[in-house]
C-alpha cells in the first residue's frame, strides 16, 4: 500500500509532507441545551446527509439529505469533515479524508463556485479494509506555527492502528500499534499539545479511551470506561461540549437507532456518562462522521 505526497487541511493550516509506506496487510454530565453537533453521513446512494443534533430534553435531531457526491456504494470510511464557512466571494469548502473502494483521497467539496464542486486528491491505494480514518489537529493559537497534525487509520481484521504524524520538517512519519482487533467503532475526543485520544467500543461491550502520546514510538494507553452494554453500536460520533466534556452520538445501524450521551472529562471507570435519550429519525447509512466548523477549539474530552 503506497502513499503519495498529499495535502492535509485542518483548521486554518496546511502541512505538506511525504507519506510513508503502509504494509499491505457525560458531560460531567455538563451537557446543556446549548451543546450541539453535526452528525454527518454518506448514504448508500452516495449523497451527503446530516443530522443537526441538540442536547435538549428530550434530545433533538433535524435530519436532511444533501447533494450527491460519490458513486453509490463505494464509500468505505470517512474522517471528520471540516467546513470553512462562506468567504468574501461566497464560496465555502469542506474537507476530509475518504476511503472510496480501495483508495484513500483528500476530498474537498466547494459550494458557491463555478468550478466542479468535488475535488479528489488521491493519497494512495490499499485502503479497502480500513474501518476508520481520522485526522487530528492541535494549534496553540489561530495562525500559529506551533501545531501538530496527525492522520490515523484502523485496519480491520488485524486491528492494527496506524499513525502518520507530521514533523517540524513537514514529513509524515508512519508508525503502527497492534491489539485493536476487538474494536467496533472509534471517535476522536481529544486533540492536545501532548496527545490525541479516541473513545472506542468493542464487540464484547466495553468502552475504552485510547490515548496516543505524540512521542515516538507509538504507544497507545488504553483505559476502560465501561465494561459492558456498548457492543450494539457500529458508529460513534463525538463533538466538544463545554470546556472539558464530550457530546457523543452512538449509532446502532442494525436497528437504525441513535442515542445521545453527555460524557464528562474522562477518568477511567469513574467517568460520568449521562444518557440523554434516543434521537428521533433513522440511522442506517454506511458511513458516519463529525461535521464541524473550521477554527473550532480542539477537542478536549480527555
Amino acid at each position: 500500500m503506497s502513499l503519495k505526497r498529499a495535502s492535509a487541511v485542518a483548521a486554518s493550516a496546511v502541512l505538506l509532507g511525504s507519506l510513508a509506506t503502509v504494509p499491505a496487510t457525560t458531560a460531567g454530565a455538563s451537557a446543556t441545551a446549548a451543546c450541539t453537533m453535526g452528525v454527518g453521513s454518506i448514504t448508500s446512494g452516495g449523497n451527503f446527509a446530516d443530522a443537526a443534533v441538540t442536547a435538549s430534553a428530550p434530545p433533538a435531531a433535524k435530519q436532511s439529505t444533501g447533494p450527491h457526491v460519490f458513486t453509490a456504494g463505494i464509500t468505505k470510511a470517512s474522517s471528520t469533515w471540516t467546513n470553512s464557512g462562506a468567504g468574501p466571494d461566497g464560496t465555502a469548502a469542506s474537507t476530509a479524508l475518504v476511503v472510496l473502494n480501495d483508495s484513500m483521497y483528500q476530498a474537498t467539496y466547494t459550494t458557491g463556485s463555478t468550478e466542479p464542486p468535488l475535488r479528489l486528491d488521491k493519497v494512495g491505494s490499499g485502503w479497502g479494509n480500513f474501518t476508520m480514518v481520522e485526522q487530528s489537529f492541535w494549534q496553540k493559537a489561530p495562525g500559529s506555527g506551533d501545531n501538530f497534525l496527525a492522520w490515523y487509520g484502523l485496519l480491520g481484521g488485524t486491528g492494527v492502528l496506524h499513525r502518520w504524524a507530521g514533523g517540524p520538517d513537514g514529513v509524515y512519519r508512519h508508525e503502527t500499534a497492534s491489539g485493536f482487533a476487538a474494536v467496533k467503532a472509534m471517535a476522536l475526543i481529544s486533540e492536545t499539545q501532548t496527545y490525541d485520544t479516541f473513545l472506542a467500543n468493542t464487540r464484547g461491550g466495553a468502552l475504552y479511551t485510547i490515548r496516543i502520546p505524540r512521542t515516538a514510538p507509538l504507544k497507545p494507553i488504553v483505559r476502560p470506561i465501561r465494561t459492558s452494554t456498548w457492543q450494539g453500536f457500529e458508529a460513534l460520533v463525538a463533538e466538544k461540549c463545554g470546556n472539558q466534556s464530550t457530546l457523543l452520538t452512538a449509532i446502532d445501524k442494525d436497528t437504525g437507532s441513535a442515542y445521545l450521551y453527555a460524557v464528562g472529562h474522562t477518568n477511567g471507570t469513574a467517568t460520568v456518562i449521562k444518557g440523554l435519550g434516543k434521537l428521533p429519525g433513522t440511522y442506517k447509512d454506511p458511513v458516519y462522521f463529525l461535521d464541524t466548523a473550521e477554527g473550532n477549539p480542539p477537542l478536549n474530552g480527555d
